[in-house]
């Protein structure tokens, strides 16, 4: 029986490939085929149409790197071409490499008009035609001749990432383009016969109805004349429908099948020709509906339909008519899918705002739910801000790619660190590119976990990553397993109507608690360095621009720069997309994301400086400016004052004993030996040695760097097993040393790289500030900053979004081990009871806490991962200059480290001026953090206090504002009021707030002389 069984697969095999799918087109005609190639960036058809175009055909080369090549095509359909059941097209094939949609060759079809009509893709070559039997044809292909970076996983450096590396000879060789005749019933069958034996596949060796599909195909095959399928065809089907039509057991998995085209917003391509894909994309889905009222298709990413918007606004508009008939689901509402572990709290709840007010502005639709399919872990911050955003769900796929654990399960509450709670589902299928194959869905019903509980999950299905989305392959696939014996029941679906049967059937789903860390692509913590570094300036800088904007309209009645705010917001939030702020995409896209930088930061302070203008008056005297939300310097939060006469310090005691250099002021003493390590820290307060005896902080250490996979996303924990510690100085040298600070300047030469590090301590402070900077030119290196302590703790505390984590320092459990690489804001802490320890940073996300021992004693190691040298997908990422500030402070609690967090990175400014400035609200508790102070996005004069408790305590608080108070109101993010929670009243002209540990709130502050000054512009 089993050989019979692998006889008949090999004929039913056999018979597809070389009988069944040849017949598919049942003859061709050639076309006329001319070419014009543009000579640089793209341009749109207007322009491509009155271009010299030169004859081409098939076999010739075409195609350079990132160029693009018009095709103009021209022909009659011919005459006999009038019988039923068959379908005029135009088949196009590009030269593609590999079957693999979206790492290669694309293009976009226009009719003469200018018309998209859909794109074409190497498992997508088609373009529908209405001209009918003798009509003439003419068509316009824009074909873009991207290479292949990605190679089946080979992960090899490679030149094409770079356009100023890529090369111009041509990399493509057009295949045939020709009309071609297609038989629906051919087709038909064929659908038929893939679905079938792709169930047989997949059934139990032994089932019955595994035996019963493969007879049927084997007497399927036997009704069709292998020379004349045209003919035969319909007896083959009759053959397979008795099979077809038996219905799903009442027990199947329920499959709600999404369509869906997962387009990475930049990755091994530029941002420019993302533009292109999702232009392709889209018209690919809108000429499938038109052809089969049945698709469903979500798409997220609000920047990517106002690339659409911009770029094809034809396009646009033909999509705004799908939108309103709920078959094309904006979903997400996000600006992109950004990464969720390095964005920071404010930044990840603009991603909501503008995502949404995109959607809400163009289409009068608001998504409710978080559509993360592919981001690298999710911040324990997060089911706070999409519950405060509004909406209810969050699907992502992403944790199956665990290295070492299995997350325990698929549809479940997710709890975040103030106790909010999301819906959130895992489809099992385990991919967001499904192609709703047997071999798909079985996946789907097999791994999904709450087996005896539920019975339903989402399945998105399309070509995805560099786009493509669903195709009538797939589309004919989900019909046929509507109900179909042995499958999962697949319905056309959305995301809301999905999340909706969810929650109805499991309402009491389990709780996971904290962050969701994927095991795997720690590395994008740390690669290129120099998009981490403009982020996390970006981000600050926003905030003051915002803050001294609000300030300068609220009280001198400056025009308020919306337009000019929220045009750097989104740029900034772009580049927060998964593949970019982690660094893992090729050259050209971070050239372009440091631009970028350079240009918002540009912007802004040009905002700054206009509003501190208006603020502080023309003058001479020196004022003090700080934007941060603690004071500083005599400076209060968010405000600015004239600098006074310094309050006498005890002044900073510098001294020399055999090599070594002492530092010492009224908090702290260190000591600095010859090889520039710091080998003692002494707290003077509690008398306490902080560094481990034998030992030394602020080490820096060379570490192999080789992933096991994925260069740019991956650090393999074998790199702890090839440590070099950098102990060989060039120099070391006092280069200040007065009564206010002293300065210690190391120079050390290492490889290829060259570095400095400034070690500085402050008389009015006890923090010990290093500056490191570096000329870094290693290859597959990591650098990593080491401070060990004489600490025992057993957890580590970590800034994220709104908040902090704690993580184990031990490695008890898998999960424990597995979590050797981590990610933190701006702080980390360690600590005993009664004493710690904080390490705050300016520009650095990659983090190793661990339980250490130096000799008998044991101690924790905190680790900051400064530099990588990955050489994919950019073989030149990271060489060059870098600098990175990082503060040391002992005796440290939580509320010292979120001071020390904000201290480096909201610094203060010194300026020229008149007068100084009182803050336009202020907060009478250290724990209640003011993120945001912005004016209302509806054009109002209201002032929006964004704010969030920030020790992990209940917090009682009062805000007091510059500006007389009517009303206030706890709203969303989206600025709308809420129904009253108790964490936001009026008492008199004070706004009395009640926070949980780590609550975000949102608070609408209204004037009593409503907007009498305020004025809002571009």
């Amino acid at each position: 029986m089993h050989d019979t069984t692998h006889l008949i697969q090999t004929r039913v095999e056999r018979f597809l490939v070389e009988r069944l799918r040849p017949a598919l087109y049942r003859e061709t005609a050639a076309v006329g085929l001319e070419a014009w190639e543009v000579e640089d960036e793209p341009v749109p058809f207007a322009v491509a149409r009155v271009q010299q175009y030169r004859p081409i055909a098939a076999g010739d080369a075409w195609g350079r790197p990132w160029g693009t090549v018009w095709l103009r095509v021209s022909g009659t359909v011919p005459q006999h071409w009038v019988d039923d059941n068959a379908s005029t097209e135009l088949l196009v094939d590009l030269g593609y490499t590999t079957r693999m949609p979206g790492f290669q060759a694309e293009g976009q079809a226009y009719d003469a008009d200018g018309v998209i009509i859909k794109a074409l893709e190497p498992l997508n070559q088609h373009v529908p035609l209405t001209a009918a039997a003798g009509q003439t044809v003419e068509l316009y292909i824009e074909a873009a001749g991207n290479p292949d970076l990605w190679q089946g996983y080979k992960f090899e450096p490679n030149p094409l990432g770079d356009k100023a590396t890529a090369g111009t000879a041509p990399i493509y060789r057009l295949g045939d383009v020709v009309l071609a005749r297609r038989d629906e019933v051919v087709a038909e069958l064929i659908a038929d016969v893939e679905a079938l034996y792709g169930l047989h596949q997949v059934l139990d060796a032994h089932s019955p109805r595994r035996a019963e599909i493969l007879h049927a195909l084997d007497a399927a095959i036997d009704a069709i004349d292998p020379h004349d399928v045209r003919s035969t065809a319909v007896a083959g089907r009759s053959v397979l429908a008795p099979v077809l039509s038996q219905p799903a057991q009442a027990s199947a998995h329920r499959v709600h099948a999404v369509g869906h085209a997962h387009i990475d917003s930049a990755w091994l391509w530029p941002v420019r020709e993302t533009v292109r894909k999702v232009a392709r994309t889209f018209s690919n889905v809108m000429a499938l509906m038109d052809e089969d009222d049945t698709v469903t298709f979500a798409a997220s990413s609000a920047q990517q339909y106002a690339w659409l918007k911009q770029s094809q606004p034809a396009l646009f508009e033909r999509l705004r008519g799908y939108v309103a008939s709920g078959r094309f689901v904006p979903t997400g509402g996000m600006w992109v899918e950004s990464d969720t572990n390095m964005p920071g709290g404010e930044a990840l709840a603009r991603q909501f705002i503008e995502g949404k007010r995109f959607f809400l502005e163009e289409f009068g639709i608001e998504p409710t739910d978080a559509w993360l399919p592919d981001s690298f872990g999710y911040s324990a911050a997060l089911p706070q801000i999409v519950v405060a955003a509004g909406s209810e769900w969050l699907l992502t796929q992403k944790m199956t790619w665990n290295e070492t654990n299995r997350m325990p399960h698929d549809t479940f509450w997710w709890e975040g660190i103030d106790g909010t709670r999301l819906f959130t589902h895992f489809p099992p299928v385990a991919t967001y590119n499904s192609d709703l194959s047997a071999k798909d869905l079985a996946r789907a019903e097999r791994e999904f976990s709450e087996k005896g509980h539920a019975n339903t999950s989402l399945v998105p299905f399309g070509y995805g990553n560099g786009g493509g989305g669903p195709t009538r392959e797939m589309v004919a696939a989900a019909r046929r397993t509507a109900s179909l014996e042995g499958s999962p029941t697949v319905t056309m679906s959305t995301p809301d109507a999905f999340y909706r049967a969810a929650l109805a059937e499991y309402p009491e789903a389990p709780v996971w608690a904290g962050e969701m860390y994927l095991e795997l692509h720690r590395g994008t913590y740390t690669s290129q360095a120099r998009t981490k570094r403009g982020n996390r300036r970006s981000e600050h800088l926003l905030r003051e621009a915002e803050l001294w904007a609000t300030h300068a309209t609220l009280v001198a009645g400056a025009p308020y720069p919306a337009d000019r705010l929220r045009a750097a917001w989104q740029s900034v939030l772009t580049l927060q997309f998964h593949d970019i702020l982690p660094g893992s995409s090729i050259a050209w896209v971070h050239h372009e994301a440091e631009a970028t930088y350079a240009a918002v930061a540009a912007e802004l302070e040009r905002i700054i400086d206009d509003a501190l203008g208006v603020i502080l008056g023309s003058g001479e005297l020196p004022i003090v400016v700080n934007a941060g939300p603690y004071a500083l310097a005599g400076a209060p939060a968010l405000g600015a004052v004239v600098a006074g006469e310094a309050t006498p310090q005890r002044p900073v005691v510098v001294e020399r004993h055999d090599g070594s250099i002492t530092l010492t002021n009224a908090w702290v003493c260190l000591v600095i030996d010859a090889a520039g390590r710091i080998l003692s820290v002494r707290d003077l307060t509690s008398d306490r040695e902080v560094v481990p005896p034998g030992a030394a902080v602020n080490e820096l250490q060379l570490c192999r760097d080789t992933p096991d996979t994925w260069d740019a996303w991956d650090i393999s924990e074998h790199y702890r097993r090839s440590i070099e510690v950098l102990t060989s100085v060039d120099t070391i040298e006092i280069i200040r040393a007065d009564a206010d600070r002293a300065e210690v300047r190391i120079v050390r030469t290492f490889g290829q790289s060259h570095l400095e590090q400034v070690v500085s301590l402050d008389a009015s402070s006890p923090t010990i500030d290093i500056e490191t900077t570096v000329d870094w030119h290693e290859r597959q290196k990591l650098l990593k900053l080491a401070f060990p302590v004489d600490l025992v703790s057993d957890r580590a505390a970590s800034e994220i979004q709104f908040g902090h984590v704690h993580r184990p320092t031990h490695v008890n459990t898998s999960w424990d081990s597995a979590r050797f690489e981590t990610v933190a804001h701006r702080w980390v802490h360690v600590g005993e009871p009664d004493f710690g320890v904080a390490i705050a940073n300016d520009a650095t996300y990659g983090h190793d806490i661990t339980r250490t021992r130096h000799g008998d004693r044991p101690t924790t190691t905190v680790r900051l991962s400064l530099l990588r040298a990955p050489l994919f997908p950019d073989p030149e990422a990271d060489q060059g200059q870098h600098r990175m500030r990082v503060a040391l402070r002992v005796g440290a609690s939580i509320p010292d480290a979120v001071h020390e967090g904000y201290r480096l990175n909201v610094p203060l400014r010194h300026r020229r001026g008149r007068v100084g400035a009182p803050p336009i609200v202020t907060i009478d508790h250290d724990a209640v953090v003011v993120e945001a102070i912005k004016l209302a996005d509806d054009g109002s004069a209201d002032l929006i206090v964004r704010l969030y408790e920030a020790h992990g305590i209940r917090a009682r608080a009062r805000l007091t504002a510059l500006i007389e108070v009517d009303s206030v109101a706890e709203c969303d993010l989206l600025e709308r009021p809420l129904a009253p929670t108790g964490a936001v009243a009026l008492e008199g002209q004070a706004v009395r707030l009640d926070l949980r540990p780590f609550q975000l709130v949102t608070v609408r502050v209204r004037a009593a002389a409503q907007g009498a000054n305020a004025q809002v512009s571009a």
